[in-house]
């Protein structure tokens, strides 16, 4: 069967129009997945596969990415590549880039065990439990400042105490702290005794996590580089062929290479995704879910009561 080769200006028109219709679809998306929580709690196929997005992709970032594949896919008149840029544009820089999710988890994981000792400490003193969260509040670590404030003006503002902790549980939104909230709640609500050496037990289990999670990701360092060479040199030569030696890849320019080209495509995204996959950990199950969250009164950190 002969191959059916295509001029340069209906390349490019289909380029564009893929592009454009891929756009406009990415661009739905995004939008949904940036609006998701103002919208009602419907659900059905789209709102599972908005909330499968990732967080990190921006109505900005989308916008970007399209209009670089459609520039792309204009300039090359390969309507395959128009999407491959797109998506590449939305996943590379997370890949090849530090991972940075997992440096703020680590640096929340640490802050939780500094709070559970603080707590401990506090409460070792003879201070009641509430009063004991509103000291500890005004030293907060860093990287649990602002939830921290919003609990302590919730309970200044007469908001019960498990009420508050359940809504700075969702506000944090990290295994480790329903751990450490669970217990509080527990000891608030049916006057728990021994508390304090169980924050200290808390405190020492979430320090162990955190170097085990530091080892891991440590043996995994080496797979996160190869994945970043790997794409960079592939990157490399596919520029480099299109820059200095266009001819080579002209057996692309007909609707049998187009089809070669996505399979490359697809084999390529697959292999990177597995490669992602292979170094996220796994997080455990959550005590205290979202929904579970009292509601408390919107007072700003810091507010009056």
């Amino acid at each position: 069967m002969p191959e059916l080769n295509l001029g340069s200006g209906t390349l490019t028109a289909a380029a564009v129009a893929c592009g454009t219709l891929c756009g406009l679809g990415i661009v739905a998306l995004g939008y949904g997945a940036a609006r998701q929580n103002e919208r009602e709690d419907r659900p059905g196929f789209l709102h599972r596969v908005i909330a499968w997005l990732p967080a990190n992709w921006t109505i900005r970032r989308v916008v970007i990415a399209v209009i670089v594949g459609v520039v792309t896919g204009a300039l090359t008149a390969w309507p395959v590549a128009t999407v491959l840029t797109t998506v590449a544009m939305l996943t590379l820089p997370g890949l090849l880039g530090p991972d940075r999710a997992a440096a703020r988890r680590t640096e929340r994981m640490e802050a939780l065990a500094a709070w559970a000792e603080m707590l401990r400490d506090t409460l070792s003193a003879a201070a009641g439990l509430e009063q004991t969260v509103l000291a500890t509040a005004e030293i907060a670590p860093a990287a649990l400042e602002l939830e921290m404030r919003k609990l302590a003006s919730a309970l200044r503002s007469g908001c019960p105490l498990p009420t508050a902790l359940r809504a700075f549980a969702a506000d944090v939104d990290d295994p480790l702290a329903d751990v450490v909230v669970a217990a509080l709640i527990m000891a608030a609500e049916q006057q728990a005794s021994q508390l304090a050496p169980l924050l200290g037990e808390l405190a020492e289990s979430v320090r162990e996590q955190v170097a085990m999670r530091q080892r891991i990701d440590a043996g995994r360092a080496s797979v996160r580089t190869g994945v970043r060479v790997t794409v960079i040199v592939t990157l490399g030569m596919t520029l480099g062929l299109v820059i200095f030696n266009r001819p080579y890849l002209d057996p692309f320019n007909t609707w049998t290479g187009q089809g070669v080209l996505t399979v490359i495509g697809a084999l390529f995204t697959a292999s990177f995704s597995y490669l992602s996959a292979t170094g996220r950990i796994d997080e455990p199950v959550r005590l205290i879910s979202p929904a579970s969250a009292g509601t408390v009164p919107t007072v700003e950190p810091g507010g009056a009561s």
